[in-house]
């Protein structure tokens, strides 16, 4: 048994046909719709109903609007059956002859509740219902409207009737919802929309929900259509704000870069929530400093970073960021920092907000600003984890005639608040990474040192922001006997840790090389101190928060260049090979041994030598360069080899050559490329003599070496020379062993190099009083600029040099080395 009786509703035309049956007239009297559909309603029911839809009088008819309690009507099985009766009913349209005549509502009735719920339920569906009723004719004019229908559309019966909808709802929709009501009545279907308008009650813009039923007769002729309407703008607008919530979260913040995220903020914002969005941040922050925390009170300057406005239907964006201005104390920006809460302003009740919205506007800006017509403005100060960062501006124009309202402010504060947390997170990432880049560039080479052995260019790209700063590095360090090392490097990781590491590896690879360590055996010193590193920087030894160092690993390609010779020995850790470009200009790896990266330990190394040609060139790199996102490790080296032989002139166009061709558009990872063009060394700058295990020599070498120093122009430093050389062949005929040998170099200075087969390294010591040595390299080491030992394959070379006040003729050779 049903809660509560079915409810009838019977629509009739002015003949008393059956033209609307709905499912409640069918539960209550047995015929469907089909079966009742242009039948005499009074002998469909068998009761006293007049052709023009009227209960008769004398036999308990009612008045309009009345319940008639109890008309007896005959059910489709047959039996009699008590039911209430009540009638409305419809003006008559533009056809006199056809149309909706009467509105029956068909109740059963079953004592006095039941009366009194009937009662309730016919006030509440034509008078209380929030869904609005109203029947059209076949030209869509309004022939009866219910009373929700007179609330909405703001006009009396007598006024609404014979009026089209486009007469009573303004905007687009109206039209188009006209359209789908003939369309109803074409098809026989029936047609479900939204519908968004202003009626002419001055509540503004609204959204309803709309159906149209067609009404037919019995013969299928159209006699009109029945529209019922149901007022859903708050639905709607919590539906839109939902949605326009969710796309805040998934848009805004996708990079971390505080521009990027202001224009993301705005392009969510415009033309959804409002016509014109701006975000001005505090100067400070973008200048890299803390911002104060807490609101701020006082004038404030701040810094435009993103503008995006609805004008005739289309957005302009600002994609620079504009100059900083000084908001004065009173100004809404200020006011609002000073609060830390939304306001909200509207044309009539804030005049001085247009010269403030204006406060850096050109001549052409403040036309175009009018032109708009904007009319209401919130104002949201940007607040994220205690730390006030700006503004963000909203401001409705003509393109939305309804000015926000107090609604509008807890959407406006939810969509700057998510967008707050990602423009704090990109502050602290922009302050952070500009910290680690510094730090990273520090620890790098600013400029090339001076050195005759190779011309040498660079570049260093910087991973994008999203990945952080890298641990790659690269090195050009003079060695002795005018030699040369190369070095490139990459530190597992990124961040501060990384770039910390790259600094202490740059560093040790330095001191060992001035130890003038073998590439393979320094390269296996290198291998023990990241050991060494890893184990002191265990990620269990990280503060909870902190950024986990863990394991250390690194990859590194050492070589040594000698001029005289022109021989490079080299030896890689897990490093890409280098590429040689030949004097015909064909570019190819070197198929160096690799080794194992750095960090693993208890493997061995490899050195290989190798003759560089005269115009020959080396490249070094690392895998940043030739790894992205569209290549393998296989295309990447094809695409350098390709890049590298092609002429470009000097070797920094031809850097910048090559990080065009293979990172158009920015590293995903820190990259290094060193270009070398080996020097090689003028045969007659170099000076050999052996020397017998005989103090008599010594005599015979002191000469020999003073003629050489004539030749080349230099007899200023014959006389430290003397005495360097007297002083190295003595200790090399005394304490040394056979074969001995004196070199002498003239490059930028004047390098003295005595190389026996022991390999005892000599070092300073102090003298006594009373001692008869122990001075000799003390003497040499205050009358030269610098000095050292290196051990070779077949002893031990000990080796000084002088700085030369002015240096005659080239020091080295260049031909064969024109630009490649």
């Amino acid at each position: 048994m049903d809660a509560y009786p079915p409810l009838g509703v019977v629509v009739t035309d002015r003949q008393g046909l059956v033209i609307g049956w709905t499912p409640g007239a069918e539960r209550l009297l047995g015929h469907t719709s089909a079966e009742a559909r242009g039948r005499s309603v009074a002998e469909l029911l068998d009761a006293p109903v007049l052709p023009g839809g009227e209960p008769a009088r004398g036999e308990g008819a009612a008045e309009h609007g009345e319940w008639q309690p109890d008309l007896s009507v005959r059910h489709k099985d047959g039996h009699r059956l008590a039911v209430a009766v009540s009638r409305y009913r419809l003006a008559p349209g533009a056809d006199s002859t056809g149309g909706p005549g009467t509105v029956l509502l068909i109740a059963p009735p079953s004592g006095p509740a039941a009366e009194r719920l009937r009662q309730s339920l016919s006030g509440w569906v034509l008078q209380d219902s929030p869904l609005a009723l109203t029947v059209y004719d076949t030209e869509l004019r309004s022939v009866w409207q219910s009373a929700a229908m007179h609330r909405l559309s703001g006009l009396p019966d007598e006024e609404r009737r014979g009026r089209l909808l486009t007469e009573v709802f303004a905007g687009p929709d109206a039209v188009e919802w006209e359209e789908r009501m003939r369309l109803a009545m074409a098809t026989g279907e029936e047609q479900v929309s939204e519908l968004k308008g202003t009626g002419l009650t001055g509540l503004g813009s609204r959204v309803f929900s709309v159906s149209a039923t067609p009404l037919r007769d019995a013969e299928a002729r159209t006699l009109g259509v029945c529209a019922l309407v149901g007022d859903v703008t708050e639905r709607r607008r919590a539906r839109e704000r939902l949605s326009l919530l969710n796309d805040a979260s998934l848009h805004i913040g996708s990079t971390l870069d505080m521009v990027q995220t202001a224009r993301e903020l705005t392009e969510v914002s415009v033309p959804r929530f409002t016509d014109f969005a701006r975000v001005d941040l505090l100067e400070v922050i973008l200048q890299g400093d803390e911002p104060p925390p807490g609101p701020l009170a006082g004038p404030v300057r701040l810094r435009r970073i993103a503008e995006l406005f609805l004008c005739e239907g289309v957005t302009t964006a600002q994609h620079t960021v504009g100059e900083a201005d000084v908001y004065l104390a009173n100004s809404p920006a200020a006011l609002c920092l000073a609060t830390g809460r939304p306001t909200l302003y509207r044309d009539s009740t804030a005049p001085p907000i247009r010269s403030y919205y204006e406060i850096d506007a050109t001549p052409e800006r403040r036309a175009r600003v009018r032109r708009m017509g904007p009319h209401s403005w919130i104002i949201v100060p940007v607040k994220a984890r205690g730390t006030t960062l700006g503004v963000v501006w909203f401001t409705r124009m003509r393109e939305t005639p309804e000015s926000f309202d107090e609604d509008d402010l807890p959407l406006a504060e939810d969509l700057v608040a998510r967008a707050a947390v990602c423009l704090d997170n990109a502050r602290r990432f922009t302050r952070e990474r500009a910290a680690a880049l510094t730090l990273q560039r520090s620890l790098l080479p600013q400029r090339m040192p001076e050195q005759s052995a190779v011309e040498a260019a660079f570049r260093y790209l910087p991973a994008e922001q999203r990945s952080g700063v890298g641990g790659d590095w690269f090195d050009v360090i003079p060695l002795s006997g005018a030699r040369v090392a190369l070095v490139v490097g990459d530190v597992v990781g990124h961040g501060i840790h990384a770039a910390a590491t790259m600094g202490r590896l740059r560093a040790a690879v330095q001191t060992l090389a001035d130890v003038d360590l073998a590439p393979d055996e320094l390269l296996t010193r290198l291998d023990d101190l990241v050991l060494r590193l890893s184990a002191e920087s265990g990620a269990d030894t990280e503060p909870p928060g902190a950024e986990a160092a863990g394991d250390i690993g690194a990859t590194c390609l050492y070589a040594v260049y000698d001029p005289v010779s022109r021989r490079c020995s080299m030896a890689l850790a897990g490093h890409p090979p280098p590429a040689v470009v030949g004097p015909d200009g064909t570019a190819e790896f070197l198929d160096v041994p690799v080794g194992p990266p750095l960090g693993l330990g208890g493997l061995p190394f490899e050195s290989m030598d190798v003759t560089l040609q005269e115009g020959s060139l080396l490249a070094l790199y690392t895998d940043g360069l030739i790894h992205s996102g569209h290549r393998d490790l296989g295309e990447g080296l094809e695409a350098l080899r390709e890049a590298l032989a092609v002429p470009t002139g000097t070797l920094d166009s031809l850097c910048d050559h090559v990080v065009h061709k293979l990172l158009p558009e920015g590293p995903a990872d820190d990259a290094a490329l060193l270009l070398v063009r080996p020097r090689a060394l003028d045969a007659r700058r170099v000076a050999v003599w052996d020397v017998e295990a005989d103090p008599a020599e010594v005599a015979r070498i002191r000469s020999n070496a003073v003629r050489a120093l004539a030749e080349w122009g230099l007899e200023e430093a014959a006389f430290v020379t003397e005495l360097v050389v007297s002083e190295l062949v003595t200790n090399a005929i005394r304490y040394g062993d056979t074969p001995i040998q004196l070199r002498l170099i003239h490059d930028r200075g004047l390098i003295c190099e005595v190389s026996d087969s022991s390999s005892t390294a000599p070092h300073l010591r102090r003298a006594r009083v009373f001692d008869e040595g122990g001075r000799g390299l003390l003497l040499v080491a205050q009358l030269t600029e610098r000095w050292g030992a290196r051990q070779t394959g077949a002893g031990k070379t000990i080796w000084c040099e002088q700085t030369l006040a002015a240096v005659g003729g080239p020091l080295l050779s260049l031909e064969g080395t024109a630009a490649i």
